[in-house]
């Protein structure tokens, strides 16, 4: 019997683009091979986790009362730490299967996370089973699974909005200049939209149902046809169930007050951007990635806004997740783990 390819005696390394809504995997030469909703289901009685991903969300809103339908990730970081670690280590064994060798993991993180934050997400992939646990910031993973070339003296600037923050940043010779990290995404849209069914229709409706609204009919920009659609709730006022229509010319109000919040942020970063850079981000206009930014007319109203031609990138749901995976064949130039700085990377043009 001949001798294993070094493919076949070591595992492959794996990249995980770790969301608050939604956690993609891609694995060292098979591309993305899991995508799943970001929820855990923990038998509260028995202190033991029954579900992960899919089927957990399955269970939200419908679960009995010694049943904690959870998503351990808040905000865009790590909220219960052993529960994102179980996750983490389930997506990674299904990923993975039975490797001999542990791979390396790359994780992605918002700009604005701190040391204690980040040395969670590092232990957390350590205890899922990972050799080495590296980081990256989400806007430059963005950039590069958009195809971006970060490594050049030009300047791009990417929005990342993903479920529970959305991150800005100026990127130049494979660094972040200037960023900026809110904790408004798309779990802000859904309870925006869900206060505004409340104050409007006096109509109490669920997280799953606001997420629905907000991906069939969400739209920020004025528009002259409208779209509508039928939601169930229950009436606050009679207490009994009520259908209602809601029309996606509603949204424009429905969702003034976070998207505002995110203009703001974006407007912050380009007045802190460096002159010689805003020539580049003029040409090169503004990158969407996430799956916030899919919003219908997001990328009309941040130009409106600041003037700056705003395109959404081609996948802007897998492009983080693509990044890490281009990420994967840099990691040798990082022999140590922990924040990957592409721009001290040696073989960067």
């Amino acid at each position: 019997m001949g001798f294993l390819k070094p493919k076949q005696i070591f595992s492959r390394d794996i990249g995980i683009d770790l969301g608050t809504a939604t956690v993609l995997v891609f694995v060292e030469g098979k591309g993305i091979v899991l995508n799943e909703p970001s929820f855990v289901a923990i038998d509260t009685s028995m202190d033991q986790i029954t579900k992960i991903g899919k089927e957990a969300q399955a269970m939200l809103g419908r679960n009995p009362a010694n049943i904690e339908v959870v998503r351990p990730l808040k905000d865009g970081v790590i909220s219960r730490y052993e529960v994102t670690q179980r996750m983490i280590q389930y997506f990674y064994r299904r990923a993975c299967g039975g490797s001999i060798v542990h791979p390396r993991m790359v994780i992605c993180v918002p700009t604005g996370i701190s040391e204690v934050e980040e040395r969670a997400v590092i232990d957390a992939g350590i205890q899922a089973g990972a050799r080495k646990t590296y980081l990256i910031e989400e806007p430059v993973a963005a950039a590069l699974g958009a195809g971006v070339d970060i490594f050049g003296p030009v300047g791009n600037m990417v929005v990342d909005i993903g479920g529970g923050s959305t991150d800005i940043a100026v990127i130049s010779l494979g660094g972040v200049v200037v960023s900026q990290s809110v904790k408004i995404a798309g779990d802000k849209f859904d309870e925006a939209i869900a206060r505004y069914v409340r104050r409007k229709h006096n109509v109490a409706i669920g997280e799953r149902t606001a997420e629905k609204i907000k991906m069939q009919i969400g739209v920020v920009y004025e528009h002259n046809e409208a779209k509508t659609i039928e939601v169930k709730g229950r009436c606050l006022v009679q207490g009994l169930p009520k259908n209602i229509s809601i029309s996606s010319k509603e949204m424009l109000e429905a969702m003034m007050e976070p998207i505002s919040a995110i203009l703001d942020s974006i407007c912050y970063v380009i007045e802190h951007t460096p002159p010689e850079l805003m020539g580049d981000i003029l040409k090169n206009g503004i990158l969407l990635a996430g799956g916030g930014s899919m919003l219908v007319g997001l990328d009309k109203l941040i130009e409106d806004v600041t003037g700056i031609k705003t395109r959404m990138v081609k996948e802007p749901i897998k492009c983080v997740a693509l990044g890490t995976g281009k990420v994967l064949s840099l990691l040798d130039s990082f022999p140590d783990g922990g924040r990957i700085d592409l721009s001290k990377y040696r073989g960067r043009r």
